[in-house]
C-alpha cells in the first residue's frame, strides 16, 4: 500500500458511472441542507428523495425530505424487498 491507496480495495469496490452519479448526487443534497441549517453531522438524520434516484427520481430539491435515518433506511429496505429478482 503506497500513496495512501489501497489497490486490493478500489478492485473490490469499484463503481459503475451510474452509481458514482448517484452517490453524487446525494452527497450534493445532504451538503446543500447542512449549509440552509436543516441537518447537521451526527445528528440521526437522512436526507431522502421522496422519489429514489434508484428509480429515475430527480436531485432537485423538491424531491428532497429529511427523515430520522432508522425510518429512512427501514423505507429503503422494504422497497427493496418489493422489487423483482
Amino acid at each position: 500500500m503506497s500513496g495512501g491507496h489501497n489497490l486490493e480495495h478500489e478492485e473490490i469496490y469499484q463503481e459503475s458511472p451510474a452509481e458514482v452519479k448517484k452517490r453524487e448526487a446525494r452527497n450534493k443534497a445532504r451538503y446543500d441542507l447542512e449549509r440552509a441549517g436543516k441537518v447537521h453531522k451526527g445528528d440521526g438524520l437522512d436526507v431522502d428523495h421522496k422519489h429514489p434516484l434508484a428509480e429515475g427520481g430527480s436531485n432537485d430539491p423538491s424531491n428532497w425530505r429529511v427523515r430520522s435515518r432508522h425510518a429512512n433506511r427501514a423505507e429503503g429496505d422494504m422497497d427493496a424487498k418489493r422489487r423483482p429478482i
